[in-house]
């Protein structure tokens, strides 16, 4: 597992706390007659972690292209560090750093070469980029391995890389798009380590687009839940799971060989009962409410002879939180792309837009 050792805070003095850094009013992209981004408003705190949790074509990539500079809006504004986006994109760009989806590095050079490339095009004087470089191979400890090709790493040493690309002009905010995708465990777990880190130790903003559930959970302070370009709930994780649950609420899962449509319907009709779905021929998935919830379920079924196999009482997760909100699994949705046309080039290759 990571673990995170700085020699010294290398991004300069901690923000205030409580202060909004990004401001995003009324904000909308359009490609031709598809809205990808809807009318959107919400701000981010100094050294919040902000996740956008959807479905790809919810438009959070999207989000993240306009608050980068790489989009221009349809309309609406958006602000960083009192910087408008469109604006002043140039002071903008000083303040953030992008973790695209696609990962950005040339697998000939060497972790340091690959660094010392995409410093340059920050014009860092070439005494502080060795310093800065030096140390962020040390924040995510590859120094042992600086002078070797990258195309030589492994996907999560990939990615560590891919990250602190994006930190070599020590950015008050930082953008990551899927952070995590493609990784094996052992490297999503190193990942959310050090973004947890990073953001604890520094306190750098960062706002997260993500489709995973694990990874708005654990890393998120709040999250923004996502769908066909609006965000539809913005808030603690706690308090999102709070829309379903309620005090004493909890989800059953049932597993039954002789599951039939009069066990359903009986179990629908009790008064604990707030939400019962057939999920196969055997597993009924139960929203209850109640301290006798339990026994009520496990005693309607005996009544008409039904016969449990399996019982697990879950408390609601994110997943169920989007489905009751959106109507559909996150992982259901069909991919809707950006327009080829509408694409933008910037130099090296960039992630997918959704």
């Amino acid at each position: 597992m990571l673990v995170y050792i700085a020699p010294k805070n290398i991004f300069g003095d901690f923000p205030l706390e409580n202060e909004s850094i990004i401001e995003v009013e009324n904000l909308t992209k359009t490609f031709n007659d598809f809205v990808a981004v809807d009318d959107i408003s919400f701000d981010v705190k100094k050294g919040e972690i902000l996740g956008l949790l959807g479905p790809n074509g919810a438009g959070k990539s999207t989000t993240l292209r306009m608050l980068s500079t790489l989009a221009r809006p349809t309309k609406g504004t958006a602000t960083i560090g009192g910087y408008d986006v469109v604006k002043n994109d140039t002071n903008v760009r000083k303040l953030i750093g992008i973790v695209s989806e696609k990962m950005i590095m040339y697998n000939r050079l060497t972790a340091r070469e690959n660094l010392r490339f995409f410093g340059s095009l920050f014009n860092i004087p070439k005494d502080v980029l060795a310093k800065r470089i030096e140390e962020l191979l040390e924040l995510v400890q590859l120094t042992k391995w600086k002078d070797s090709q990258v195309g030589t790493f492994s996907t999560g040493m990939r990615q560590r890389m891919n990250v602190i690309r994006a930190l070599l002009n020590l950015p008050q905010v930082l953008f990551l798009d899927e952070p995590t995708m493609g990784l094996d465990p052992q490297s999503s777990v190193e990942i959310r380590e050090f973004i947890k880190k990073l953001n604890r130790e520094n306190k750098t903003t960062i706002i997260i687009t993500t489709h995973m559930m694990v990874d708005a959970d654990l890393l998120c302070d709040r999250i923004g839940i996502m769908d066909h370009g609006k965000i539809v709930a913005l808030d603690t994780s706690t308090n999102l799971k709070k829309l379903i649950s309620g005090v004493g609420t909890t989800i059953l899962n049932l597993e039954m060989a002789n599951l039939t449509s009069e066990l359903v319907e009986t179990v629908r009709a009790l008064k604990c009962a707030d939400s019962v779905t057939q999920e196969n021929s055997t597993h009924l998935k139960i929203l209850v409410h109640g301290d006798e919830a339990f026994d009520s379920v496990i005693d309607a079924i005996r009544a008409k002879n039904g016969k449990i196999d399996s019982m697990e009482n879950l408390q609601p997760t994110l997943e169920d939180v989007f489905l009751h909100l959106t109507g559909h699994q996150v992982r259901d949705t069909a991919d809707q792309k950006m327009p080829m046309a509408t694409h933008r080039r910037f130099g090296a290759p960039q992630g997918r837009t959704r």
